[in-house]
């Protein structure tokens, strides 16, 4: 390994309509929350990351906090910049030698538009990026899981982010067919949401829906495992006192079912357009899950229900993504096929 290696400021950016996780140096050193808070006034950032999501819904009229990715793409400019900006000032504070000028590969969602696509190298490069490489996510998941994608065998990646539900087939270091659709996490937070104030009379936050996902989420209304009911802190719409209910697993896939139906069609439409050859590849290898979704409880044994194939849920989906478009950053010349500029 030369000098220049040791100096090498490459990054890989994962980001996410929920989370955003860099690797440098082969290893993931950000997996913080996509949120920044700021002070309305100066307009100086408070907090990126762990830090401002703790302020998330606790704020004052002097700050805000902003979540700059909506539905997997920048919904505020200025603030996606400045988010980005913060997490590789993190990467920088590791490095003694600061390099200025990072080389850098982000993941972007399959459905994405050109202007999309222009807000988000625009983003990295104001962000300190000479060079900025862009990856669709659906890719750089096989990637992660080690499908080797430049075999002419056709493999199925769904990728169940926050903001987006990727579906992808993938051959020959191309995606063959895909489905990009707007229900994923955060749809699923809403709902629940909903479902609180419905039935429950309760008013919660999004930090809550979210945390009632994590501990009680679930696909499927019967499970074999099935976890504790969870208590639930908010604010009773009726009195407006603040009171504790207990919530079951069964009940959060009654509320996200409509959601987890959306993700079914989608899957279904994807298997649908799929060229024959490749549909027999699928048959035999079946249907990979990975991102945050993946770990829905009973969503593989829904999908198998379904699609009648064999389900794999990656070892670590929440990371599947980012493992990735790290391995097309330390290939970046043996992967040019998958990368755009």
């Amino acid at each position: 390994m030369g000098f220049f290696d040791f100096l090498s400021s490459d990054i890989a950016i994962d980001l996410g309509t929920a989370n955003t996780l860099l690797i440098y140096k082969d290893k993931v050193v950000i997996d913080e929350p996509s949120i920044i808070a700021m002070d309305k006034r100066t307009k100086k950032v408070l907090a990126v990351g762990k830090e401002a999501m703790q302020m998330h819904e606790k704020t004052h009229e002097d700050i805000k906090t902003i979540r700059p990715l909506k539905d997997g793409v920048i919904a505020d400019f200025y603030a996606a910049e400045l988010m980005i900006s913060g997490f590789i000032k993190m990467v920088d504070k590791l490095n003694k030698f600061i390099m200025a000028n990072h080389r850098i590969v982000v993941c972007i969602p399959s459905g994405i538009t050109e202007v999309e696509k222009r807000a988000v190298k625009d983003s990295c490069e104001h962000a300190g990026g000479k060079e900025v490489y862009m990856i669709k996510e659906p890719i750089a998941a096989a990637l992660g899981i080690g499908i080797d994608i430049e075999q002419p065998i056709g493999a199925m990646v769904v990728d169940i982010g926050g903001g987006t539900t990727e579906i992808a087939v993938i051959a020959l270091s191309g995606i063959v067919c895909d489905q990009s659709i707007r229900v994923a996490g955060d749809t699923f937070n809403k709902d629940i949401l909903d479902y609180m104030r419905r039935q429950h009379n309760l008013l919660i936050g999004e930090r809550s829906a979210e945390r009632v996902k994590i501990e009680v989420g679930a696909a499927l209304t019967e499970l074999d495992e099935p976890p504790e009911d969870y208590e639930i802190r908010g604010r009773d719409l009726m009195t407006g006192i603040p009171k504790v209910i207990k919530v079951s697993y069964s009940e959060i896939a009654f509320a996200i079912d409509k959601s987890v139906s959306k993700i079914e069609e989608a899957v279904l439409k994807a298997l649908e357009i799929a060229p024959p050859e490749l549909s027999a590849d699928i048959y035999d290898n079946g249907i990979h899950l990975t991102g945050g979704g993946a770990l829905l409880r009973g969503l593989d044994k829904r999908l198998a229900l379904k699609t009648k194939l064999p389900i794999h849920v990656a070892e670590d989906p929440l990371r599947a993504v980012v493992r990735g478009t790290g391995l097309a950053l330390k290939n970046i010349n043996q992967n040019k096929a998958v990368l755009m500029r």
